[in-house]
């Protein structure tokens, strides 16, 4: 991707805090069984042996809302992507304890693993809460950009579904700017209720649930892929 609007690096620390024994193990034992394979194409074949629906989500955090819809629909791949070591351990947790054997997980860049999606293979991408990069100057380090969605554009099936959350109002107004430049999606929301009430399926994260603490408003956005 050369796009100018597409940066290729990761900021910030890759680890919170010290892992504890049994997180340690998760790491070293579990990841390596579910790691998204580092070279060759991203199907659903190549992850799970089958051709079943794919989901595809950037930046889980702590991994909540990915085992929560891995869960729910068992029949169906996932494809969770966090470069931070304490966010992964979180989603390794929820494989673990919700026993998910349809989860793969990559522990660094998304958009390194979603390149090698074929396209047109993804029913849902998911982007929950990224960081807003709310100074004018760190515009292009936001995944929602003109790149980053022309290529989520491309993997997604004809009526996939994007989905965005956030309760930052810069990150907010500059999503539906990016998305409304966006000729391949088509925004699902026919009045407000539709951005400003949390759909089905999909669960309350503990950031969202400590955003709404410090009395932020949330924002939940749907885009079908034309």
């Amino acid at each position: 991707m050369n796009d100018p609007m597409t940066i290729r690096r990761l900021y910030g620390r890759r680890q919170n805090h010290a892992l504890r024994a049994g997180q340690s193990d998760l790491v070293e034992q579990l990841l390596p069984a579910i790691a998204v394979p580092e070279q060759g194409p991203v199907d659903a074949v190549t992850l799970f042996g089958d051709d079943r629906p794919l989901h595809f989500e950037i930046g889980f955090g702590a991994g909540e809302h990915l085992g929560y819809r891995a869960d729910l629909l068992p029949d169906h791949g996932f494809i969770g992507c966090e470069p931070f070591l304490n966010g992964v351990v979180g989603a390794l947790a929820q494989v673990r304890d919700r026993h998910l054997p349809n989860v793969r997980i990559h522990m660094g860049d998304a958009l390194d693993v979603l390149e090698r999606v074929p396209d047109g293979a993804l029913r849902f991408v998911y982007l929950l809460h990224p960081d807003p990069w709310p100074k004018a100057r760190h515009a292009k380090r936001r995944m929602v950009n003109p790149g980053p969605m022309a290529l989520i554009g491309a993997k997604l099936q004809p009526g996939g579904e994007f989905r965005l959350g956030t309760d930052d109002p810069v990150y907010c107004r500059w999503a539906m700017m990016v998305m409304q430049n966006q000729p391949e999606f088509e925004w699902l929301a026919n009045e407000p209720q539709d951005f400003l009430v949390r759909p089905g399926g999909w669960p309350e994260t503990r950031y969202e649930a400590k955003a709404r603490r410090k009395g932020h408003e949330v924002w939940y956005f749907r885009y079908r892929r034309r």
